[in-house]
């Protein structure tokens, strides 16, 4: 779709620009690049890129991108995990506006930290180092959480696909936006809290903090997968534990995969295993890791936080093309990565614009760099 300087599409700039500020809107399409690519796969054009830096700014970008017809595609850390979070390929019938929540990143805890209340730019590491005092950590601590995933995402996604103790991400209360029959814009607060009526007094308050504990209620809606263990458990049932886009699963927010603007979510969170330890068991016959994963499920006490199976061509690729990430964690802590995550969607952007270079990206680097660190430590 291509991003013709119309005579509507100036007066809408112009109007994402009034809303957020010149300096967090982008439209030059080499600036562009890094948010309609994604970090593993997915890319398409974009006729901009908009910052909001509240959560009512989000609302007023979104009216205006409603009243000006454009597709509206929400974004937080663009991981490309799921391909979601950028545009895919050029054939959609309208323009596309990416909405990025990485300013939106504040977070509040609620009943002394039991629960959280996430924003949509607020990451999982940040969320799991505020509830280190408390003792306690979010849904997910492992995985995307080194690339700054978000925690929203998370929850439209469901994501926790190796999570055996807590499950897919879900939650049954939340704040979003939504465009209905009639094709306007609609605000709705099912977070439980009692923030007001109009989408001003709502937002306001969130933005300003102003959240008060007898705002809070607590009645019986459910801020993660309760019944998950049951079914983990049960493993003579005839449908799987879970599956993608399970109905029992999605619930507004929950799974709703970028079909709503989410502006904030309520959660649980776990206390923090105090005593951890991981287990590599190796066979040649997948049927022994499947009957080792039946006997955990149905008979230990305690179930596993997490499980994962590894085919023997991932731990091959791992060895040959991790290592570089490997030693930036082991080294620098899982806290640095966003940061060189960031980096590196910057470089290939850059380097995206030099044909002599363009193959020479800072992944290239790195493999190259630990291939020629192991090959000296080997020569010595």
């Amino acid at each position: 779709m291509s991003s013709a300087a119309t005579p509507q599409n100036n007066a809408f700039l112009t109007e994402l620009a009034r809303l957020v500020g010149s300096s967090h809107l982008l439209t030059d399409p080499a600036k562009t690049q890094r948010y309609r690519k994604g970090f593993r796969s997915g890319h398409g054009d974009a006729l901009a890129v908009v910052f909001p830096g509240t959560l009512l700014e989000l609302w007023r970008v979104l009216s205006a991108c409603v009243e000006a017809d454009k597709i509206i595609l929400m974004q937080a850390a663009n991981t490309g995990l799921t391909e979601g979070s950028t545009p895919s390929g050029n054939d959609y019938d309208r323009e596309i506006v990416i909405i990025s929540t990485l300013r939106l990143d504040k977070l509040h805890l609620l009943s002394k930290g039991e629960q959280v209340l996430a924003f949509p730019g607020t990451t999982l590491y940040s969320l799991e180092k505020a509830l280190k005092p408390f003792g306690r950590e979010p849904h997910s601590v492992i995985g995307s959480s080194c690339i700054g995933a978000s925690v929203i995402g998370g929850i439209c996604n469901n994501s926790g696909g190796s999570l055996v103790q807590r499950g897919p991400a879900y939650t049954e209360m939340s704040l979003f936006a939504q465009i209905d029959e009639s094709g306007r814009l609609r605000l709705v607060n099912h977070l439980g809290i009692d923030l007001g009526t109009t989408p001003e007094q709502i937002l306001s308050r969130l933005d300003d903090d102003r959240i008060k504990d007898e705002d809070v209620l607590h009645d019986g809606r459910h801020a993660h997968d309760h019944d998950y263990v049951n079914r983990v458990r049960d493993v003579t049932a005839d449908t799987p534990a879970r599956y993608n886009a399970d109905p029992d699963r999605l619930f507004e927010s929950s799974g709703c995969a970028g079909k709503l603007a989410v502006f904030a979510a309520r959660l649980d969170t776990f206390p923090a295993e105090k005593r951890q330890q991981v287990f590599y068991i190796g066979s040649n016959r997948p049927e022994v890791l499947t009957e080792i994963r039946r006997h955990i499920l149905a008979e230990f006490n305690n179930l596993p936080v997490a499980g994962e199976y590894m085919h023997r061509d991932i731990y091959d690729i791992a060895e040959r093309y991790g290592k570089d990430t490997f030693l930036m964690i082991d080294k620098l802590g899982t806290d640095k990565m966003p940061f060189f995550f960031t980096m590196k969607g910057r470089t290939d952007a850059m380097l995206e614009k030099c044909r002599c270079l363009s193959r020479t990206s800072p992944t290239a680097l790195c493999k190259k760099s630990v291939t020629f660190s192991r090959r000296t430590c080997r020569s010595e």
